[in-house]
């Protein structure tokens, strides 16, 4: 019974990076069309013109499709110690290790609005010709 909750645990574990990955292939190559308040990367500096706001899912998507597939494997060993333990320690574990996920999940946003700075003033007019978004 353990084994089988340990399992489950695994691939509850596995959720929030394969999300990561999931939705930043999608914002990278197919963001929201349009400045939204219902989905998207949304702050005040993304939201300022159409080109911040593109520019912010090229970068947010570049940088969780990355991070996502980097906690894959690292969840997986992270798991690894408790395999066969008592229902109680996975659980235990497996709460902390989401909680780190959704701290990593959360950190994404200061690369994110570090490049949009580096790029587009707090009204949305680009500051330099940088089109790449590469900072992370």
């Amino acid at each position: 019974m353990e084994i089988g909750f340990w399992f489950f645990m695994l691939v509850s574990l596995l959720l929030i990076p394969a999300v990561m990955v999931g939705f930043g292939m999608v914002c990278k190559k197919n963001p929201p069309k349009n400045i939204n308040s219902w989905y998207g990367y949304r702050t005040s500096r993304s939201m300022a013109s159409q080109e911040a706001w593109d520019f912010a899912h090229q970068v947010c998507g570049r940088i969780w499709r990355r991070w996502g597939i980097a906690m894959l494997p690292v969840s997986v060993l992270l798991l690894l110690p408790v395999f066969g333990r008592t229902v109680a320690v996975v659980g235990i574990w497996t709460c902390i290790l989401v909680t780190a996920q959704c701290v990593v999940l959360i950190a994404t946003i200061f690369p994110v609005e570090r490049a949009l700075k580096e790029n587009f003033d707090q009204f949305g007019h680009r500051i330099r010709n940088n089109t790449n978004g590469n900072e992370e």
